[in-house]
C-alpha cells in the first residue's frame, strides 16, 4: 500500500542496530512508551544498539534472543513524497522510497489510506 508523507522524518541514528533470527540481544532495563507501544533499548552481537519493538525478543535459561530479522534503519523523507508500506509496528511503517531506499517511518508522518472507491456501473 503507498501513502504519502504529511510530515517530514529525518532518520535519528547514523549506525542502528540490526539483528536475525537467534541473534543474542542484550537489554540495558531501559523501556519507553511510544505513541502507546513498549520500546526496549538493546544491544546486538556487534555491539550496536538502538530501540527495538518488545515483540523482536524472547528470554529463555537467561539469554535474550531475536525472534526475527530487525534493523532500525529510518528513512529519511519529506512531506509529498510517496512511499511503499511493507510492514507496520509498534507506530512504525517500514517503507520504500521511488528510489528504492527503505526504513521505517513513523505512522504519524504518514497518510491514511484513501478509501476504496466504487466503480459507476
Amino acid at each position: 500500500m503507498k501513502k504519502s508523507v504529511v510530515e517530514d522524518h529525518k532518520a535519528t541514528y547514523p549506525d542502528p542496530i540490526a539483528v536475525i533470527a537467534g541473534d543474542i540481544i542484550s537489554l540495558s532495563g531501559k523501556t519507553d512508551i511510544w505513541d502507546g507501544h513498549k520500546w526496549l533499548w538493546a544491544e546486538g552481537p556487534d555491539g550496536k544498539a538502538g530501540w527495538v519493538p518488545d515483540s523482536l525478543v524472547s528470554s529463555s535459561d537467561g539469554v535474550t534472543r531475536a525472534v526475527r530479522q530487525y534493523s532500525v534503519t529510518e528513512l529519511t523523507c519529506q512531506r509529498g513524497d510517496i512511499l511503499l508500506v511493507i510492514e507496520e509496528t509498534h507506530g512504525w511503517a517500514w517503507c520504500q522510497s521511488d528510489n528504492n531506499k527503505q526504513g521505517w517511518v513513523p505512522l504519524r508522518n504518514l497518510s491514511s489510506p484513501e478509501p476504496l472507491r466504487s466503480r459507476p456501473r
